[in-house]
């Protein structure tokens, strides 16, 4: 069932590519409680206690984040879902909820090892079924959206390996292109970034659209 809801999620979805552009704005760090308001549930997830990723909640129990998190750049293997945990709302050495992962599914055409690049990074999706579901009424998930269009405005919270222990908030950045079956956007990225959810806020009302790759 988890795969079924999976497949369905990513028909909806496109991956993010992201590249430098004149327009975006600065990110804001969100280091105060009244910073990350509205934005808890996106995480940290840290991976074998060597790196990590960014995810997002979109249901109490299952984060979104980029398929590669979950593999050994050494050995390409996948990592073991013990290995994995996601820390909601990540801020100065705390989150507002710490949950291992029971299950994972990473898109079924995702190839880590493939030559393919563009094709790589258009499949490059995770689903992560948490141990527990997040019941903090600050950490609340986010419903997704259809795919914006060329020159749609959006917005990215992310970690990064400079800005790893407080999420950054870019409030606007652009939809440059839609290519190959992801979209090109001009946000800001580093290590870490990767997983990070792409928002399409309407009405004040964040929605997921992609993540970055």
């Amino acid at each position: 069932m988890m795969r079924a809801f999976f497949l369905t999620l990513i028909s909806a979805l496109m991956l993010a590519s992201p590249i430098m552009a004149n327009d975006p704005s600065a990110l804001s760090e969100l280091v105060t409680s009244n910073d990350s308001k509205g934005w808890d549930g996106v995480g940290r997830i840290d991976v074998a206690g060597r790196s990590f990723c960014t995810g997002a909640l979109i249901a109490p129990n299952l984060v979104l984040t980029a398929g590669h998190c979950l593999f050994n750049p050494k050995t390409l293997a996948r990592v073991g879902n013990d290995e994995v945990q996601f820390r909601a709302g990540w801020r100065n050495g705390r989150a507002s909820a710490y949950r291992g992962v029971r299950r994972s599914v990473v898109h079924p055409d995702f190839n880590y090892a493939g030559p393919d690049k563009v094709h790589r990074v258009a499949n490059d999706l995770a689903l992560l079924e948490l141990d527990h579901p997040v019941e903090n009424v600050s950490v609340k998930p986010f419903d997704t959206a259809s795919r914006p269009r060329k020159g749609a405005e959006v917005a990215v919270v992310s970690y990064a390996v400079d800005r790893a222990e407080n999420p950054s908030l870019q409030q606007l950045c652009h939809v440059l292109a839609r290519q190959s079956g992801a979209l090109v956007l001009s946000c800001d990225a580093n290590f870490g970034t990767s997983g990070a959810p792409v928002f399409v806020v309407e009405y004040g009302v964040a929605r997921i659209v992609s993540v970055i790759s």
